[in-house]
This record gives structure tokens, sequence and C-alpha cells, in this order.
């Protein structure tokens, strides 16, 4: 997902998310006893809005990084406008809408923290082929990635420089959720 991304396609994902956070919760609490703990951690974002910089910057620029390799002859635009990561970064206030209106569960509690990629770009760059490489590779084949992660890491340090004395709370956020089995 993208700024550029339409409505429909965020109300997609949220129901998605919310469809298989809740199956994941009920089977949870198939499995455990009253009293029992779970601790969940997963990527989210500190705002209500889908597009924020905590969570969406990492892959527009993924994104762009495949739109220079089009425009370089490399990859074919065809390829990259059929290219989808299924990532979807919920909001911290609808997990927990979604957690009571499952029900298995008492809230203990919900925390986030954002934090900054790390610089130079090439650790960020590493980290997210690590991530999405054999998603990439089905669709647009191993010979591309060298290239393309190339580019990304280029356009992470230029974004990082763009950050520089920007009061931010970071650019990736998780959610760390404790729950108590009802």
């Amino acid at each position: 997902m993208a700024k550029t991304s339409p409505t429909n396609v965020f109300e997609a994902y949220w129901k998605q998310f919310e469809k298989d956070f809740t199956k994941l919760l009920v089977l949870c609490s198939h499995e455990m006893i009253s009293g029992g703990h779970m601790i969940l951690t997963f990527a989210g974002r500190s705002k209500p809005d889908p597009t924020s910089e905590d969570c969406c910057v990492i892959w527009e620029l993924l994104a762009k990084s495949l739109v220079d390799m089009v425009k370089e002859g490399l990859v074919e635009e065809s390829k990259v406008s059929s290219f989808n990561i299924p990532h979807y970064t919920p909001y911290e206030g609808k997990v927990r809408d979604v957690i009571q209106k499952e029900g298995s569960f008492s809230l203990h509690s919900v925390n986030g923290f954002a934090f900054s990629w790390p610089a130079p770009g090439i650790n960020t760059a590493k980290s997210i082929r690590a991530i999405s490489e054999p998603l990439i590779a089905t669709h647009f084949g191993y010979s591309i990635m060298d290239v393309l992660f190339k580019k990304y890491q280029e356009h992470v340090v230029d974004h990082l420089a763009t950050m520089k004395g920007i009061t931010m709370k970071g650019i990736t956020y998780n959610l760390i959720i404790s729950l108590i089995k009802k």
C-alpha cells in the first residue's frame, strides 16, 4: 500500500487483517487455560492514517527502485504494475478494538515503539531484502536482486538524509501486546 493506493485497497487490507487476527485470537484461546498469558509483537502504526510515515515509506522506496529499473529497461512495466507485497500494519487502536470485539482475552497492555532505520542505508536494504527477496524473486526472477537492492539502498540513504534534524518518533513502528485469557 502507498499514499496513491485507492481507499478500497486500504479497506480490503484492514478487513483481511481483522478477519485473520480474530481467527488467531479464537484459535489461541482454545489452546490456553483461563488466566494464561500471551504476548504478541508485530509491525503496526502509531497513527490512524494507513499511509503514515511509520509504516509505508520503507515499501514506497522499494517501489521507487523498481520504477527506476523500468525506466532503465531492466524490468517490464507490466511486471511492476502486477506486483504486490501483501503487507499491512494495523493502527494500535484498531488492534485494541479487535481484541475487545473477539472477547476471549483481557487486554493487559498495548505498547508501541518506534525506531529509526540503521544508518547507513545498506543495513536497512539488507533487512528488507531478507524479508522480501523470495516474494520479489518469484515475480521478477533472482537476476534483478543485486541491482534492485543497490538502488533501494541509495533511496534509503537519500531518504535518511532528508530526515536529519527532523524530530520524529521513528520510521518503523512495532506493537507489543500482552493478553490474559478470560
